[in-house]
C-alpha cells in the first residue's frame, strides 16, 4: 500500500511544458517542405574540366538542392534505368543513324495496330460446328528417318527424293467422323509432330506435314467451320516459317552478321543462301496450287537472305497466284494470309496489299454465282450465314490496308465498294476496319449505302451495329446526330429476333447516352423492355443487358437524373437471375460511390438505392464467401456514409434504424451504423455546444439506446468490446452517465468470454495482446468515469480487477502483470488533486471526492492487492527457464515506480533498488537499456525537487553480464 500512499504528486501543466521540444526560428526563404523541387534533366555527363558543372538542379543554392540527388551524386538508379532504355541517350551517333535508317526502311507496325493473335480466340469461339469432320494424316515411313553420318551424299539425295514421292504413294491416313474437338486435337498433334521432326533433323518429314496441312485449306465440305480451320492450320504454317527462318539465320550468324534483325543479303554466307534457295526450290516443286502458295507465303521472310528486293518481287507474284483459286471463300482467306505475312515482314509494301484487295473486288461477284449457290444448297447453309464466314478475312485485309492510310485511299476504296452490287458484306467490313473518325464524319453517307443494300443477303441491322460501334468511338457531325439515331432505330426496332435485336440495341444505347438527354435514353430503354419481355427473352441476353446498364451509368452518373429516367428501374426488373441481378446492383453502387461528391437526402435516390442495397444484402447466405460479404458490406457502407439529412437529426436516426432492419446479416454494416449513430450523437452535442435541452437529451439517449441494443448482435468479441467502450465514451460526453455505466458494465462482463485464440485475417492468433491493448484503453477511460452514488467507490475498477483475476491466462504469458502495472498507473492518476484530463460538463472523481481520505484509503487497498499480485508473480518466475521474463518484468515494474511513485519514501526507494538488482541478478538485463535508464535518473536529479534521485542513482549499481 505504501506505493500509492506515496504516489508522486503531479503538475501536469509544468511537466508538459518541460517535455516540449525547444522551438528555434528558422528562415527558410522561399523554401517550403511541400513545395515541389524543380529539377532540370542534364544530358551531359559530369566533367572534371575547370569551369564545368555537374549540377542538375535549376538552382545553385544549397537550400534548393534535392537531398536524394546530392547523396546519389546525380546517378539515381531510376535515371540510369531510363537512360539504359532510351536509345537516344545510350547509342552512339553511328548506331542512332543506322537504327533510324532501318526504321525508315521497315516502317514496322505500331502498338495501335490490332494483331492477328487478338482475333484468333474470337474466330475459334464464333465459327463452330456439330457436324463430323475428316482429316488426312501423314504417317511417315522408315525411310523418313534421318540418315547416319556415314551415308554417302548420293544415297542421302536419293533417300530424300523417295521421301517426297511417298506423299504421292499413299503414306497418309484419312480419319473420318471426327468431332470439332477431336479435329482440333489432331491439328495440335500435327503441330507437335512438325516440331519433333524438325528437332530430330527430319526436315523433309516436316515439309510433308506442312504440305498435308495446307491441303486441308482447300476442303470446304463443312463450310461453317472453315474460318476456325484456317486459324488452326495457319498456326502450323507460322511455326514452320519461324523454324526455317531461324535455321537459316543460325547458319549465317558469324562476324559478318552482327544482329539477327539488321543484316544485308551481302553479309549472308554462301551456305545459308544455298540452304535458303533449296527451300524455295523444294516448295516450287509442290504440284498443287494451294499448298504451294501457303508454304511459300509462310517462309516469305527468308527472301531477306537472298536479295533486298526479294520480298517486294514475291508479293505481287503470290497475289497473282491466288487468282487461280476457284472457291471465293478459300481465295479470300488466302489473301488474308498473304496480308498477314506481308504486314509482318514488309509493312511498307502497301501497294501489293492494295492490289490484293482490288483483285478481290474484281472477283466479288463470284460469291453470288451459281457454283456457290449450289454448294450452299448441298450443305443446307443460308446465304446470310455464308456471308458472315467472309467477315474475318475481309476485315483483316481492310485493316491492313487502312492502317495509317490517307483519307484519299480510304475514300477511293469506299467508292469502289459503292459500285458493286450486293455489297453489304463489304460495307460491313469497311466499317469494321476503317478508322472510327473516318466513318463517323461520313455517317449519313454510310446510312445511305446501308439503305440501298439488299436485305436478303446481309441483314441491315448488322450493318447498323457496325456503324454504331464506330459512333461509340468517334462523334459524328452535331447536326446529323438526331437523324442518325432516328434512321438507325427505325431499322433496329423492326428486328424480330430478340438476340439480334439486343446485339444492336446494346451498341446504340452508348451513342444515345453520349449525345442525348434522358428523354431519348428513356425511349430507348422502353423499346428494349418491349422487345425483351415477351417469352422472357431477357433470360438469354443478360450479358447485353448488363452492358446497357453499364453504359447508362457511365454517362448518366448524376443519380437524381438517373432515377428520374422512368424506365430505368423497370429495366432492372428484367434481371431475374439472382447472381446477375446482384452483379448489376454492385455495378450501380460502385458508380454511386465513385461519382457522388456530396451527401444526399433525395427520397427518390434513397428509396432506389435502399432497394438495390437490399437486393445485394438478401443474396448473402451460408455459402457466400467472406470476400464477397466484405465487398457487399463496403458498397452498402459507402451508401450509408453519403446519406445526410442536414440538421434533421431525427430523420437521420430513423434512416439508420431502417437500415439496421434491412442489413442485419452483414456485420460490417451494423458496425458502420453504430459508428454513424455515435457520430450523430456527437454532432448533436457540437450543435448544442454541450448544453442539451430536454429534446436533444432525449434524442441523444435514443442514439445511445440504438447502439446498446445493436452491439450484442455482433459476433466478433473484440468488435463488441471496442464498440461498448467507444459508445460508452460518447454517452459520457453527452452527460448520459447511467447509459455510460451500462456500456462499461457490459464491457467488463464480456471480458471473461474472450477466447484464447482468435481469427485474424484468416489465421488463428493468441488473443492476449489484443486484450491487453483493449484494457489499457479501458483504464484511460475509467479515470474520468464518476462513481455511481449507489454502487460504492471505484465499482467499475473493482469489477474489472475481479474479472482479470479470474481470467485464465496462458502459462508462458506475463500480460496479467503488465495489466496490473497499468492498473497502478490508473490508481496513481486517481490520487492526484486534479486529473490529467476531463470530459466537458462531467464531474469526475477528483471533483466528487475532492481528495477525501476515505477515497484515498480505498485506492490504497486496491493498490496493495495489485502490488502483492505483481510481486507474487515475480517470485514464481524464479525458475531457471523463466529468469529472463523475471528480469524484463522487474525492470518494467521499476520504471513504473520511477514514473509514478514518490521515491523520497524510504520503503518505496528500497523496493525500486530491489527491483533494479533483480533485473540484473542473473545476467539477462539488456546493458544498453540499464545504462540509458541510469542516465535518465541522473538527468532527472538535476531538476527542481528531484535531488533525491541523486541518492537513488548511487544505490543502483550496473553489473556486467559476466
Amino acid at each position: 500500500s505504501y506505493i500509492l500512499r506515496h504516489a508522486r504528486s503531479r503538475n501536469y501543466v509544468s511537466e508538459s511544458e518541460m517535455c516540449k521540444l525547444e522551438s528555434i526560428l528558422l528562415d527558410f526563404g522561399d523554401y517550403h517542405p511541400l513545395k515541389p523541387i524543380t529539377v532540370t534533366e542534364s544530358k551531359t555527363k559530369k566533367m572534371t574540366r575547370k569551369g564545368s558543372t555537374s549540377s542538375t538542379s535549376s538552382s545553385s543554392s544549397s537550400s534548393m538542392m534535392d537531398p536524394l540527388s546530392s547523396v546519389l551524386d546525380g546517378t539515381d538508379p531510376l535515371s540510369l534505368f531510363a537512360a539504359a532504355a532510351d536509345p537516344v541517350t545510350t547509342a552512339s551517333p553511328t548506331d542512332g543513324a543506322r537504327k533510324k535508317r532501318d526504321t525508315d526502311e521497315s516502317l514496322a507496325v505500331g502498338s495501335d495496330f490490332e494483331p492477328w493473335s487478338s482475333k484468333r480466340g474470337e474466330i475459334l469461339a464464333r465459327y463452330t460446328t456439330t457436324e463430323k469432320l475428316s482429316i488426312n494424316l501423314y504417317m511417315g515411313s522408315e525411310k523418313g528417318k534421318a540418315t547416319t553420318t556415314g551415308s554417302a551424299v548420293s544415297e542421302k539425295v536419293r533417300t530424300r527424293l523417295e521421301e517426297l514421292d511417298d506423299l504421292e504413294e499413299g503414306s497418309q491416313k484419312e480419319l473420318l467422323n471426327l468431332t470439332q474437338q477431336d479435329y482440333m486435337n489432331r491439328i495440335e498433334e500435327l503441330n507437335q509432330s512438325l516440331k519433333d521432326a524438325w528437332s530430330s533433323d527430319q526436315k523433309v518429314k516436316a515439309l510433308k506435314i506442312v504440305i498435308q496441312c495446307s491441303k486441308l485449306l482447300s476442303d470446304t465440305t463443312v463450310i461453317q467451320f472453315y474460318p476456325s480451320k484456317f486459324v488452326l492450320i495457319t498456326d502450323i504454317l507460322d511455326t514452320f516459317g519461324k523454324l526455317v527462318y531461324e535455321r537459316i539465320l543460325s547458319m549465317c550468324m558469324d562476324n559478318r552478321v552482327s544482329s539477327p534483325d539488321n543484316f544485308s543479303p551481302e553479309s549472308v554466307n554462301d551456305t545459308a543462301k544455298e540452304t535458303c534457295l533449296n527451300w524455295f526450290f523444294k516448295i516450287a516443286s509442290i504440284r498443287e496450287l494451294i499448298p504451294r502458295f501457303y508454304v511459300e507465303a509462310a517462309i516469305l521472310k527468308c527472301n531477306k537472305f537472298l536479295s533486298k528486293t526479294g520480298i517486294s518481287e514475291c508479293l505481287p507474284r503470290l497475289t497473282s497466284m491466288i487468282r487461280g483459286i476457284g472457291d471465293p471463300l478459300v481465295a479470300v482467306y488466302a489473301r488474308a494470309y498473304l496480308c498477314r505475312v506481308g504486314m509482318e515482314v514488309a509493312p511498307q509494301l502497301k501497294e501489293s496489299l492494295n492490289k490484293n484487295f482490288f483483285d478481290f473486288l474484281l472477283t466479288f461477284k463470284q460469291i453470288h454465282g451459281d457454283t456457290v449457290q449450289n454448294q450452299l444448297v448441298v450443305q443446307c447453309v443460308e446465304i446470310p450465314l455464308y456471308l458472315t464466314l467472309y467477315s474475318p478475312a475481309i476485315d483483316w485485309i481492310l485493316q491492313c490496308i487502312a492502317y495509317h492510310a490517307p483519307d484519299v485511299l480510304l475514300t477511293e476504296m469506299m467508292e469502289r465498294c459503292k459500285k458493286l452490287g450486293n455489297n453489304a458484306l463489304l460495307l460491313n467490313s469497311v466499317m469494321s476496319a476503317f478508322r472510327a473518325e473516318f466513318i463517323a464524319a461520313r455517317s449519313m453517307d454510310f446510312i445511305g449505302m446501308i439503305k440501298e443494300c439488299d436485305e436478303s443477303g446481309f441483314p441491315k441491322h448488322l450493318l447498323f451495329r457496325s456503324l454504331g460501334l464506330n459512333l461509340a468511338l468517334a462523334d459524328p457531325p452535331e447536326n446529323d446526330r438526331l437523324q442518325i439515331l432516328n434512321e438507325a432505330w427505325k431499322v433496329i426496332t423492326k428486328v424480330k429476333n430478340p438476340q439480334d435485336y439486343i446485339n444492336c440495341a446494346e451498341v446504340w444505347v452508348e451513342y444515345t447516352c453520349r449525345h442525348f438527354t434522358k428523354r431519348e435514353v428513356n425511349t430507348v430503354l422502353a423499346d428494349v423492355i418491349k422487345h425483351m419481355t415477351p417469352d422472357r427473352a431477357f433470360e438469354d441476353a443478360y450479358p447485353q443487358l448488363q452492358s446497357i446498364i453499364q453504359k447508362v451509368i457511365t454517362y448518366i452518373y448524376d443519380f437524381a437524373l438517373l432515377f428520374s429516367v422512368e424506365k430505368f428501374l423497370p429495366f432492372l426488373d428484367m434481371f431475374q437471375k439472382e447472381s446477375v441481378r446482384v452483379e448489376v446492383c454492385k455495378c450501380i453502387m460502385k458508380s454511386f460511390i465513385k461519382h457522388q461528391q456530396e451527401s444526399t437526402k433525395d427520397p427518390v435516390i434513397l428509396n432506389a438505392l435502399l432497394h438495390i442495397c437490399k437486393t445485394m444484402h438478401d443474396s448473402v447466405n451460408a455459402l457466400t464467401l467472406e470476400d464477397e460479404k466484405r465487398m457487399l458490406a463496403a458498397l452498402i457502407n459507402g451508401f450509408i456514409k453519403m446519406v445526410s439529412f442536414g440538421r434533421d437529426f431525427e430523420q437521420q436516426l430513423s434512416f439508420y434504424v431502417e437500415a439496421r432492419s434491412m442489413f442485419c446479416n452483414l456485420e460490417p454494416v451494423l458496425v458502420q451504423l453504430i459508428h454513424s449513430v455515435n457520430q450523430l450523437a456527437m454532432e448533436t452535442r457540437r450543435v448544442m455546444k454541450g448544453n442539451h435541452s430536454r429534446k436533444t437529451a432525449a434524442f441523444v439517449r435514443a442514439c445511445v439506446a440504438f447502439c446498446f441494443i445493436t452491439i450484442p448482435s455482433l459476433s466478433s468479441i473484440f468488435t463488441r468490446l471496442n464498440l461498448y467502450l467507444h459508445s460508452g465514451q460518447v454517452a459520457l460526453a453527452n452527460q448520459c452517465l447511467s447509459q455510460a455505466d451500462a456500456f462499461f458494465k457490459a464491457a467488463v462482463s464480456l471480458v471473461p468470454e474472450v477466447p484464447k485464440m482468435i481469427s485474424v485475417d484468416g489465421k488463428m492468433r493468441p488473443s492476449d495482446a489484443f486484450l491487453l491493448e483493449f484494457l489499457c484503453n479501458f483504464f484511460s477511460t475509467l479515470l474520468v468515469v464518476p462513481d455511481h452514488p449507489e454502487q460504492g467507490v471505484l465499482f467499475l475498477v473493482r469489477g474489472l480487477l475481479n474479472v482479470i483475476q479470474d481470467y485464465t491466462w496462458e502459462d508462458n504469458s506475463d500480460d496479467k502483470v503488465r495489466i496490473y502495472t497499468n492498473v497502478l498507473h490508473l490508481l496513481s492518476a486517481m490520487t492526484q488533486e486534479a486529473f490529467i484530463y476531463h470530459v466537458d460538463k462531467v464531474d469526475s472523481n477528483d471533483a466528487l471526492y475532492g481528495g477525501d481520505s476515505k477515497f484515498l484509503a480505498e485506492i490504497n487497498k486496491l493498490s496493495e492487492t495489485v502490488v502483492s499480485q505483481i510481486l507474487d508473480h515475480l517470485k514464481t518466475l524464479g525458475k531457471e527457464e523463466t529468469l529472463k521474463r523475471q528480469s524484463q518484468l522487474a525492470l518494467y515494474f521499476f520504471n513504473s515506480i520511477l514514473a509514478h511513485g514518490d521515491l523520497r519514501n524510504n520503503r518505496l526507494n528500497q523496493l525500486s533498488v530491489n527491483l533494479w538488482n533483480l533485473a540484473q541478478k542473473h545476467g539477462f538485463a539488456d546493458t544498453k537499456t540499464m545504462v540509458k535508464t541510469l542516465e535518465y535518473i541522473k538527468r532527472r536529479s538535476k531538476q527542481p525537487e528531484m535531488s533525491h534521485f541523486t541518492d537513488l542513482a548511487l544505490r543502483l549499481p550496473l553489473q556486467s553480464r559476466t
